[in-house]
């Protein structure tokens, strides 16, 4: 499973990248998504590298993500027992019944660069996303 974060601002994105950060729900600075490891998604985040972060996430970061920014339907929050669950069903990539969604903060100690790729900066695919998720939750 990868997280993906969208890092870029709205104002002058090509139309096609515009299309492809809403088909991953990436609508606003801040919200992160989580997605499977498949072809196609991988080639629509290489498409918006500019953006975006994304990189493995432990199940572990997965279940305090999903305690502490996930919602229900209705805007509310998850009860504690149903976590763990709802981590199961986004693992066997099933239905959960939760908003797709994670509205985070901004990172405690700000991003790094994000004009440039991952090593320099904070763009584009990293090994495991989790210091940034531990930080914007």
């Amino acid at each position: 499973m990868l997280a993906v974060v969208r890092i870029g601002g709205r104002i002058d994105i090509k139309p096609d990248i515009k299309k492809t950060l809403e088909s991953l729900r990436l609508t606003k600075k801040n919200h992160c998504v989580i997605v499977m490891e498949d072809e196609k998604i991988i080639g629509m985040l290489k498409k918006c590298k500019d953006y975006i972060t994304w990189g493995k996430i432990s199940p572990d970061i997965l279940r305090a993500l999903i305690a502490k920014r996930g919602r229900l339907i209705g805007d509310k929050k998850i009860p504690s027992e149903k976590v763990e669950e709802i981590a199961i069903a986004i693992e066997n990539n099933k239905k959960t019944g939760i908003k797709p969604v994670f509205r985070l903060h901004p990172p405690r100690k700000g991003w790094k660069n994000t004009k440039q790729a991952y090593p320099d900066g904070d763009l584009g695919q990293r090994e495991n996303i989790d210091d940034i998720i531990k930080r914007m939750m």
